[in-house]
This record gives structure tokens, C-alpha cells and sequence, in this order.
């Protein structure tokens, strides 16, 4: 295992024994062990542990130290097996729940015996959560809110985790040699943030053989359905997958139909009406003659289309990239020949918003400048935590002022094509204030600026607290503005319209949050926001090297916005980039 892969266990393991009541102490040397593992470079940890001297390094003992070296030689830790088989599995699982910490669950358990989500749920409703010390009324609404918001979320999943299930499959389907031709259609195809299930459309003969194949993929755990011309199935995860044979003939419309949206395909069927035709899965039919459209189409007397350009242009219209199929002026715009030149991965140049070790991301500054290199990106900005993000290990204004020459020094040196700009994400205070004052702002390249605490103010005190940011002269961008976390965390309460309007009137950028748990700004919002001159800048946050990659789903999130490459700062070259930074 690598340094990071174990910082993770020792985390895991100081939260099982926190919810176990163990020594405080003890909980806090695996937690503090992980920490200094992540600021270790991995060659150092590797040889230290071939010298087996790792408790040489302080903060780490010889009991710790010992357990490092079995889970980096084995990928194992045998008392960490033993401590999960201690632990009641409904206690871990009440992790899941939303603002629920192990030392709650542990005071909840204690007192009131409750060892499930069911069992904490129906403490909740009995009120016997708000009479422990230490909660109350407002603590056993939020738990309960939290279980609630569980129970929803359990029936969505992340696109981007979606799609790591979906686009193997696809490829699988694509190399039968039964299949003509096979893609992925749904809320995954339109880029959704958030997926309730795959749908997979395939033009087969031979569709016996090709379903064979399917529900005896070796990641099902489950075949809740299985027909001749359609078969579910679910994943270990609970993720569903459907998928839908047809004839090549009738490809083309089952893929338009099964990606949607309900809304999109209400109009295009209306629109088809208009000129005499009826529209569905099956085919482009006249409305005349005997027989439904599943039989028009079935004897042949449907409109032929090879693609989806073809069937849009039977009804008089450019075609319609699948992100923008949600009934939201599409058609009218396609009609007009005003869709968008939606942006592409390849347009982006860099990324602003990303972390390194320096406060809680997992890798150097050397390592994410040669992953942003290995990208092709002309510069990559690093904008650590500040002091006051203390669980993220924020620097404070001596440690980002090294930071910050570490990485002229770097630049200077040559060593890299990549140029780096140096930032901050500093936090914005729960009065709107920032966490460094103007001196040191000034000093930086570029400053994002991003709420981490107090996300349950109310909407007018959130509003004003995030356009005194804005307003900021020295705050180049708003970072993660609703706060939210998919399928965990609500949105804070903010009246976004007066957030975008001080950031238009003030030049400031707001991101989009290219982090498959947040991205935030909401893709809803960004066409009318870009068209009164919002300018975006797509980040993925990283926290690592890996997470550069995530800039692909920010990308995606941005075209279901309608957004162009003129509208993200971070498609322009370098030297643009450094001018803006100047005027800024």
C-alpha cells in the first residue's frame, strides 16, 4: 500500500475507535499518524521502512510504526479486522448519516442502546435524541433530516462514479460480434450530476447472446429482470442497469427516446405532430394509415434516419447534443441556429482551484506541476487552505508567503513547461471578512475565496457574507458558493440572483466546482449568468494528482450550462491568463 492509501486506514481506524470509547489519546496518535504520513514523500517512508526505522520519525511510535509496515508489505492489518468485527455494523453505517460524527453516535448509543439507522430514526421521532446532553431540539432535527435526506440519496449516484460502471459495459457491448452498434443513453448520456440508473441501448440479431453476456457480468450482484429484448441488473453499489435490444433500424429513435428528457421528448414529439408525424422509440411515422407506430414502423414505413443529426433533421433542426435535452430551449435555439459551440475538454489550458500537501491535499508541489504537465496544461494554480481551515491544515500567512516563493522559485528554475500561479483559498468568514488581510492578498497571483464553516446561516446573512467577498478587490473568484456536497450535504441558503449580480458588477469569477461531490455553481444557472457576462473557471479542486483529472466532469457540468469556451477563463493561454491576473 502506498503512504496515502495507509493514512486512509489509520483514519479509519481512529474513527472505529472513537465510536468504541477508546483512549483519546490513542485515537489521536492514528489520527495524527496519518497526517504525517501524508506530508512524507513517499521514497522516505519506503526507505524507512526498509530500515526499519520509521519510529525514528516523531509522532509515530514503535506499535505504529509496526502496523504501517504490515499494511505497507501486505495491504492488511489484522487488528483493524478484529476492531471492525468489534464494532456493531449499524454504528458504522450511521456514519452515512449527514453531520453525524463517531463521538454522537457513540453518546447515542451509550444512552439510548440505539445501534441502526431504524433504531436512531425512531429515537428521533420520539424525542429522546433532543434529551441527551449535549443535542436538543435543533441537533435531533438535523439527525433527522440527515436520514431522511440518506434514504433519498441512496437512490442517486454520483454521475462520475456512474460512469466508471457504465463505460466498460459499453465498450464490452460495442466488441460482440453480434452488435452493430451500442450506447449509453439516460440521465448518464445527458451528463446529469447525479444518476438514478444506466440505461444501454444495442442493435443486435442476435439479442439472446448479447443479453447472456450482460447479465452474466461479472460486477452484478443481482438480475432483478430478464426478457428476450430487455434485462436489469444491479451492482454491489445498488446501481441498476438496464439495457434495450432493437433492431438497427429502429437504433437510432430508441437512443434518442430511452436519453430524454421526459421534457425534450414531450416537444420533439409535439413538433413532430406539427408536420404530420408521430414520433417514439419505435420510428418517425406518418400519422396516417392503420396500425400503431410500433407496427408502422415494424412493416417499414417509417422516415430511415443512419444517426441522431439525420432525426433532428427531419423535423428542421440542428442536432442537439445530449447535454442539452432538458426542455430548456433547446429546440427553439436549434431551430434558429443558435445552439451554442459548446466547450470541450481539449479547450481547457489549466485549472486555479487545487491543493497540495502543504495543507490537506496528498501530494507536492513538484508532483501536481508534473501531473499538470503530463495534461498538457500551460499553468495550474495552487490555492491552499488558509489558517483558518485548521482541519485542513490551512496556512498561515508565513507558511503561504514560503509557498509562494517556493513556487516563483520553481517557475524560474525552468524545470517544468507548466507555469504555476501562486493563490490562496482563503476563507471567507462568517462576517464576509477574509482570513488575510490586503498586505498579504497582494501578494499572491490570484485569490480564491470559499465559505468552509457556519453554512447554516440564514439566507440574507450567507447572501451578504459571500457579496463582501465578491466585492473584495483582491478576490480574483467565489470557490463552491452553495457549499453543497451531492448526495450528502444540502446547499447553503443563499440568494444566488444577488450573488451573481455582484459578480458580474465586480468583475469577480465565480467557479465551477469541478468535484464530482459538489459541482457548484449549479449547471442551471450558468446560461443566463454567461450571458450577462459571468465569466467560469472550471476547477477541480484536486487534492491530488488524480484530481486534476476531474476537470472532465466540470467540462461536462459546463455544457449542460450552455457555456462556451469564451465564457472560462481558463481556456485562454498563458499569457492572456497573466494579463487578467494584472488587471484583476
Amino acid at each position: 500500500m502506498t503512504k496515502n492509501e495507509i493514512a486512509e486506514v489509520l483514519e479509519e481506524i481512529a474513527t472505529l475507535l472513537e465510536l468504541k470509547g477508546e483512549n483519546p489519546f490513542k485515537i489521536r496518535a492514528y489520527g495524527s499518524g496519518a497526517r504525517i504520513l501524508e506530508s512524507m514523500e513517499q521514497v522516505d517512508v519506503d526507505r524507512l521502512l526498509e530500515d526499519d526505522d520509521l519510529d525514528s520519525v516523531k509522532g509515530i511510535g514503535v506499535a505504529l510504526a509496526q502496523k504501517i509496515g504490515e499494511l505497507h508489505a501486505t495491504g492488511k492489518l489484522e487488528f483493524l479486522i478484529k476492531l471492525r468485527a468489534s464494532i456493531a455494523p449499524g454504528l458504522v453505517e450511521m456514519l452515512e448519516v449527514p453531520g453525524l460524527g463517531a463521538k454522537k453516535i457513540k453518546a447515542i448509543h451509550g444512552k439510548l442502546g440505539v445501534n441502526s439507522i431504524e433504531g436512531l430514526a425512531k429515537a428521533c421521532a420520539d424525542g429522546k435524541v433532543a434529551e441527551l446532553a449535549g443535542f436538543g431540539a435543533k441537533s435531533q432535527d438535523k439527525i433527522a433530516e440527515g436520514i431522511r435526506n440518506r434514504e433519498a440519496y441512496g437512490k442517486r449516484h454520483l454521475w462520475w462514479l456512474a460512469q466508471e460502471v457504465g463505460r466498460p459495459i459499453v465498450e464490452g457491448l460495442r466488441k460482440l460480434p453480434q452488435v452493430v452498434r451500442a450506447e449509453s443513453a439516460g440521465s448518464s448520456r445527458r451528463g446529469m450530476e447525479t444518476v438514478g440508473d444506466l440505461d444501454f441501448i444495442v442493435a443486435s440479431a442476435e439479442p439472446e447472446l448479447v443479453m447472456t453476456w450482460f447479465c452474466e457480468l461479472p460486477e452484478v450482484k443481482e438480475v432483478t429482470a430478464r426478457g428476450e429484448t430487455k434485462s436489469s441488473v444491479r451492482f454491489e453499489s445498488g446501481l441498476q442497469a438496464d439495457l434495450r435490444i432493437v433492431p438497427d433500424e429502429q437504433f437510432v429513435f430508441a437512443l434518442h427516446h430511452f436519453t430524454g428528457s421526459k421534457d425534450h421528448n414531450v416537444a420533439m414529439r409535439q413538433r413532430a405532430l406539427e408536420r404530420g408525424l408521430s414520433m417514439s422509440e419505435w420510428g418517425l411515422v406518418s400519422v396516417e394509415g392503420e396500425g400503431t407506430a410500433k407496427e408502422k414502423a415494424e412493416r417499414g414505413e417509417g422516415e430511415g434516419v443512419k444517426d441522431e443529426a439525420a432525426l433532428f433533421a427531419k423535423l428542421d433542426l440542428e442536432f442537439i447534443p445530449p447535454a442539452l435535452r432538458e426542455g430548456r430551449g433547446e429546440i427553439e435555439a436549434a431551430e434558429q441556429g443558435e445552439l451554442p459551440r459548446l466547450i470541450e475538454l481539449g479547450d481547457l489550458r489549466g485549472a486555479f482551484h487545487n491543493h497540495t500537501d502543504a495543507s490537506d491535499g496528498k501530494n507536492t508541489l513538484a508532483e501536481m506541476t508534473a501531473a499538470a504537465e503530463a495534461l498538457g496544461w500551460e499553468y495550474l494554480g495552487i490555492a491552499d487552505h488558509s489558517k483558518s481551515s485548521f482541519q485542513a491544515n490551512g496556512l498561515n500567512e508565513e507558511r503561504l508567503l514560503k509557498q509562494v516563493e517556493a513556487i516563483r522559485v520553481q517557475n524560474e528554475s525552468g524545470k517544468f513547461r507548466t507555469h504555476v500561479f501562486a493563490g490562496s483559498e482563503v476563507d471567507i468568514l462568517t462576517d464576509g471578512r477574509l482570513d488575510f488581510d490586503d498586505e498579504v492578498l497582494a501578494q499572491l497571483d490570484y485569490t480564491v475565496a470559499s465559505v468552509h464553516n457556519a453554512l447554516g446561516q440564514d439566507e440574507a446573512t450567507m447572501t451578504a457574507r459571500l457579496i463582501r467577498a465578491v466585492e473584495n478587490p483582491h478576490v480574483t473568484m467565489l470557490g463552491h458558493p452553495t457549499g453543497r456536497i451531492l448526495l450528502r450535504r444540502e446547499s447553503s441558503k443563499v440568494d444566488l440572483a444577488k450573488v451573481i449580480d455582484a459578480a458580474i458588477a465586480n468583475e469577480t469569477i465565480i467557479e465551477l466546482n469541478a468535484s464530482p461531490w459538489r459541482l457548484d455553481l449549479d449547471w442551471r444557472l450558468w446560461r443566463k449568468a454567461a450571458e450577462r457576462g459571468l465569466m467560469c473557471a472550471i476547477n477541480p479542486d484536486a487534492h491530488d494528482t488524480a484530481g486534476l483529472g476531474h476537470v472532465a466532469e466540470g467540462v461536462n457540468v459546463a455544457r449542460k450550462g450552455w457555456l462556451e469556451a469564451k465564457h472560462v477563463l481558463d481556456t485562454r493561454p498563458l499569457a492572456d491568463v497573466k494579463q487578467y491576473f494584472r488587471i484583476k
